[in-house]
């Protein structure tokens, strides 16, 4: 085949072209650090850095939700340890008021002081965490306790609007929350899980008639009362101290579950995050190793062609 002048030089053009297409590639790659600026430069690879991107998107949802989740639970453990701290005081308060010399005046003034404990009472379980009540279940917007007052002042734990079914409902229903992909979980308790119980006799009790029969017997002045109040009263404030100590474990347990989820989401986190660098990260030593590679190249070719594709009368014609 006879090679012409013209076909060197369409061959240089061409080479050279090339040349400069592949360090306008590089330079590219170096002013954005990444290996690929458009999904026609590696379809696969895009792809692949795309669904790494959503699920980076998505792991960061999952971190918000259990960081919102554990300050909640926190929120619930610190209500819970105070609902404790109120227990405890009127258990020793009915301790004191069983003391045979008291007089009626010393039990009136210990009646008063745990019927505003009942008042506090209602406030810790009224507690609330950006702007939800935590324990409402799901019905979150409304209190979900209230204190109502007999005739003679003495309070009275309600839970709010209980007669109706959809409140009823709500307060049963626990909050879910999405910590990973697929994976849900519970973790709010309700007034309705706090008030009613078991006790360790397998009898079924509840705080609003336990504090109404310490008010009522503390009214008394019979001595049978008196029996009744250091007895059946004090168990059952003491029994429902241990349901709320348990049901503060089970806060503790969920919390703890929680803190697990967030650490296995922020070592996901971490993981795609190196994998999702390595994917479309560049190396820079190496990509400025390729561009001074290909410069070198490049002006050799222009010294080399200059000498071989040496111009002829036609070249000024």
């Amino acid at each position: 085949m006879r090679v012409t002048n013209s076909m060197l030089v369409n061959q240089f053009m061409r080479d050279t072209q090339n040349n400069l297409g592949n360090m306008q590639t590089i330079q590219k790659q170096l002013t954005s650090g990444k290996t690929v600026n458009k999904a026609s430069d590696n379809p696969l690879k895009v792809s692949r850095i795309m669904q790494l991107n959503r699920d980076l998107k998505a792991n960061e949802q999952y971190n918000k939700n259990i960081a919102s989740t554990i300050n909640y639970l926190d929120t619930a453990d610190t209500a819970l340890g105070q609902l404790n701290e109120v227990l405890k005081s009127i258990n020793e308060n009915i301790m004191a008021a069983g003391n045979g010399a008291y007089s009626t005046e010393e039990r009136e003034a210990i009646r008063n002081t745990i019927n505003e404990q009942i008042g506090h009472m209602g406030q810790i379980l009224n507690t609330n965490f950006d702007g939800k009540y935590i324990f409402g279940g799901t019905r979150t917007g409304d209190k979900p306790v209230e204190i109502v007052k007999d005739a003679d002042g003495t309070n009275k734990l309600t839970i709010a609007n209980v007669t109706d079914p959809n409140v009823k409902d709500q307060l049963d229903t626990k909050l879910v929350v999405e910590v990973s992909q697929g994976v849900t979980l519970e973790y709010t308790n309700s007034v309705t899980d706090l008030f009613s119980f078991t006790n360790s006799k397998g009898e079924s009790k509840d705080i609003r008639d336990i504090m109404d029969n310490i008010m009522t017997t503390l009214a008394s002045g019979n001595a049978d009362d008196l029996e009744k109040l250091t007895g059946e009263c004090l168990t059952d404030i003491q029994d429902f101290q241990n349901h709320v100590l348990k049901t503060r474990s089970q806060v503790g347990a969920m919390q703890n579950r929680m803190e697990d989820a967030q650490s296995k989401n922020e070592d996901e986190t971490y993981n795609m995050t190196e994998i999702l660098s390595e994917t479309e990260d560049i190396d820079f030593a190496e990509t400025v190793i390729n561009l001074m590679t290909l410069q070198s190249v490049y002006q050799a070719s222009l010294q080399v062609s200059a000498k071989v594709l040496q111009p002829t009368l036609i070249d000024y014609v």
